[in-house]
């Protein structure tokens, strides 16, 4: 098996970005470093006249086939791996990788799984809610000032993940792993089960959540691990169930 990583199973996302030029030069940038995929979320102004100009006839082919989703899970519903760029760290975002280590990463998931990559806004970068679907996040160094135009961050990353594919490193293979739409229906079923069984705190669930996304991101979870853990949540939803009429049954024999 090649160590090389796989390109074509890499997608750049812009989340809400708020100039169809960012989008244009994020669409030339990715079309330099070999990616072929770009997805657009939430566009402010798409303006597909605006988008060709800035990235000219050389990531036409890129333009053509961009693909624009209204929210972001539903954009990242089919990918296996997501890879978060922020400038901010503590709070939700504790690892951070650099790109260059990021590749390196990337390189054995990227051989049997769809990756995502996710740039935020212009102006505020990802939200604390696009994090939570992230497995990683990646951050790029830079002097006192820390703000990049959107499409150099592109740059940035994809150059990386370009030098990687050109200087393979030795990586240990990853199957396919879960992706964010089955993740998500775990959490969810997880997260219902946990308020029920008392806990986690049902007034912020999303909150206590967080530290056991943090768990499972740093495994992380095969598509059948997934099947497992939901079927032990209907196993305990059953037997919680089974208990409460049970227990109503012996009252009502009780009462009589």
């Amino acid at each position: 098996m090649s160590d090389k990583i796989n390109l074509d199973h890499i997608a750049i996302v812009l989340q809400r970005p708020r100039y169809p030029e960012n989008i244009g030069a994020a669409a030339r940038a990715i079309r330099n470093m070999g990616i072929k995929k770009l997805v657009v979320v939430e566009p402010e102004n798409f303006d597909i006249i605006r988008v060709r100009k800035m990235a000219t006839h050389a990531a036409a082919d890129i333009v053509e086939k961009i693909v624009i989703h209204d929210n972001l899970p539903l954009a990242l519903a089919d990918f296996s791996y997501i890879v978060g760029t922020t400038a901010r760290s503590g709070g939700q975002r504790r690892t951070i990788d650099q790109p260059v280590k990021l590749a390196d990463k990337l390189i054995s998931v990227s051989h049997e799984n769809q990756i995502a990559i996710v740039f935020g806004p212009e102006d505020r970068g990802l939200s604390n809610a696009d994090i939570r679907l992230c497995h990683a996040l990646v951050t790029i160094p830079t002097a006192e000032f820390s703000s990049l135009n959107l499409a150099q961050a592109v740059m940035v990353i994809c150059y990386e993940l370009f030098k990687a594919r050109q200087h393979p490193v030795k990586g240990s293979f990853k199957p396919r792993l879960a992706n964010r739409h089955e993740l998500e229906g775990m959490y969810d079923q997880l997260s219902d089960i946990l308020v029920r069984i008392s806990y986690i705190n049902p007034e912020n669930p999303a909150y206590w959540m967080n530290k056991l996304r943090h768990f499972f991101n740093r495994l992380p979870l095969r598509a059948r691990e997934v099947s497992i853990i939901r079927g032990i949540c209907r196993q305990i939803h059953w037997y919680g169930e089974k208990k409460y009429q049970d227990g109503k049954q012996d009252n009502m024999a009780d009462n009589q």
